[in-house]
């Protein structure tokens, strides 16, 4: 070896990096390769180690060249710069000088053994500089072998990576406290991209997922928007929009309450991190969905608004029964009068009685006067009809609240209630006291039926659902059915076929006065349809479709 700072003679040099050039050690960085290569190309050998030298003194990275033992025959600026010792300091000195001794010993039998089996060897390590201070290593060490197959010198490149672990662990750790604390957060988020996927949500969306059968809330909640008309969610309409606090009421049905949520959205942009779009960055867009649930508020306004409305539908029935009793007085009233006059008409063509005719006639006569002003008096006394307002309403609601002025009485019969409604039911344009009305007759009746029926199978099955034209309701039960004679006749006005007002018979009718004949002309008024289908054979069910408010 020469006495220069190589320590190494020319042909000593050439002889070695001849023998790393033709078959450089796997993992050898490719920059260093190429500049080898594009030496061995354009140069001779017994030139190209002064091309060399000026490569490896000016590279950013520390390099360094070992005997077989590791002890150090040449180091490049950049090594004595890292390290902090001069490049004087660090000849002859082996490479274990450097390490901090942190550094577990399998990391150094794992690099060991690879560079024995003649491969090269790359990792972290932790080294020690001059004046005692800890830094990353990032460590290529690349065995050199004579054509012998004898390894004579090893090849080390490396760079302190202290900052960019530091930046990266920093990253790592505020992603960590980020998303721990959205994990903690009482709300449920989920980052939507454009398309409406679910790319990023906390544990408690990931909750209500799994509360919700593997539905997906975000998906579900966006359908529902008031400026969604196609039921899904659509990039062209929302995107850039955001949503202000908008609540859902949701069903899960299979005997759970209903629950409540309030969500909002923001839509915000970041550049994409691809590489082809460095110098050209995209924007993506993503959407912040922010849900709280409401149940426990709106149950205490529930139970509130419960309370309220059973003492309204006890005022509104007492109301609809007075109207019911009367009309059905007047109803009765008026079969007697209309025979008078049928009576007086006939003996009006008689002319062969004389005076003992008009004498009749004439009484007659004065008992309808008197049966008119009897009916007038019952029409005048009839109490009017509630102030009807048209509102947007809640099937599955209103249906909820019937249930709950109908326990006591489901209780009392042991009647088991499926109730099965769509999770999340359009609104329809409807009168909310009618549609309790009309629900509280189908359900007392289906009552009504099971108790007659004194079958050990009672159960009442409530469905909703929305199709194309609008909600329907499906209300079965396990009653003694209908007879198909009965079908069309069970709408008219005062049909019943009770024995007395107080019991049945086990063939199915309503109770004496409006009974079903209510139901019908509610339904006509909201423009929807009622029927019984005739393929149910365990009992009775009613079919009533209402259109979606527009």
């Amino acid at each position: 070896m020469s006495d220069d700072k190589w320590t190494l003679d020319e042909k000593e040099f050439s002889e070695l990096f001849r023998a790393f050039i033709d078959s450089p050690p796997e993992g050898t960085p490719s920059v260093i390769i190429e500049a080898f290569e594009r030496m061995r190309d354009g140069y001779d050998m017994m030139v190209s180690p002064r091309l060399f030298q000026e490569v490896v003194e000016q590279s950013s990275v520390a390099i360094s060249i070992t005997d077989d033992e590791a002890n150090i025959i040449y180091a490049n600026p950049q090594f004595a710069k890292v390290t902090g010792y001069t490049i004087d300091e660090v000849i002859g000195k082996n490479e274990s000088t450097f390490s901090a001794k942190s550094t577990p010993a399998i990391v150094y039998d794992t690099m060991w053994a690879r560079l024995r089996q003649l491969k090269s060897w790359s990792g972290i390590l932790v080294n020690q500089r001059k004046n005692g201070e800890h830094y990353l290593s990032e460590l290529t060490i690349a065995p050199v072998v004579s054509l012998h197959g004898r390894i004579t010198h090893y090849l080390g490149m490396h760079r302190d990576v202290t900052e960019f672990h530091t930046l990266q662990q920093q990253v790592l750790n505020q992603k960590t406290l980020i998303e721990s604390l959205i994990d903690a957060a009482p709300v449920m988020l989920a980052l939507l991209d454009e398309s409406g996927h679910v790319v990023l949500d906390n544990m408690a969306y990931k909750t209500l997922k799994s509360d919700m059968r593997g539905v997906e809330p975000a998906e579900l909640f966006m359908s529902e928007l008031p400026e969604n008309t196609t039921g899904t969610v659509e990039p062209n309409w929302v995107k850039g929009k955001n949503i202000n606090l908008y609540d859902i009421r949701f069903d899960p049905g299979g005997g759970k309450n209903a629950r409540w949520f309030s969500f909002s959205g923001t839509w915000f942009q970041e550049n994409q991190m691809s590489a082809h779009q460095f110098f050209h960055p995209v924007k993506q867009t993503y959407l912040l969905l922010i849900i709280t649930e409401t149940t426990d508020q709106k149950r205490d306004q529930e139970q509130v608004r419960v309370n309220a409305l059973r003492a309204l539908m006890a005022e509104y029935e007492l109301v609809q029964g007075m109207r019911e009793t009367i009309a059905s007085v007047v109803y009765s009233l008026e079969r007697p009068i209309n025979l008078i006059r049928s009576a007086v008409t006939m003996l009006e063509r008689r002319k062969n009685n004389g005076d003992e005719n008009l004498a009749l006639i004439e009484v007659l006569r004065q008992a309808i006067n008197e049966g008119q002003k009897t009916l007038q008096t019952f029409q005048d006394s009839m109490p009017g009809n509630a102030i009807k307002e048209l509102e947007l309403v809640n099937i599955n609601q209103i249906l909820r609240d019937v249930l709950g002025l109908s326990t006591e009485r489901l209780l009392t019969y042991g009647i088991v209630v499926e109730w099965d409604p769509q999770p999340l039911l359009p609104n329809i344009y409807g009168y909310a006291n009618q549609l309790r009305s009309m629900f509280r007759e189908l359900i007392d009746n289906a009552i009504d039926a099971m108790q007659i029926s004194r079958s050990n199978l009672r159960e009442l099955h409530i469905h909703t659902r929305a199709t194309s034209h609008g909600v329907v309701i499906t209300i079965e039960d396990t009653g003694s059915g209908i007879p198909e004679s009965l079908r069309l006749k069970i709408f008219e006005p005062f049909f019943t076929t009770k024995r007395s007002v107080e019991s049945r018979t086990a063939l199915r009718g309503t109770p004496s006065g409006m009974g079903l004949s209510m139901v019908q002309e509610i339904v006509n008024e909201h423009t929807g349809t009622i029927r019984i289908d005739p393929d149910y054979v365990q009992g009775c069910r009613f079919i009533i479709q209402i259109p979606i408010g527009e």
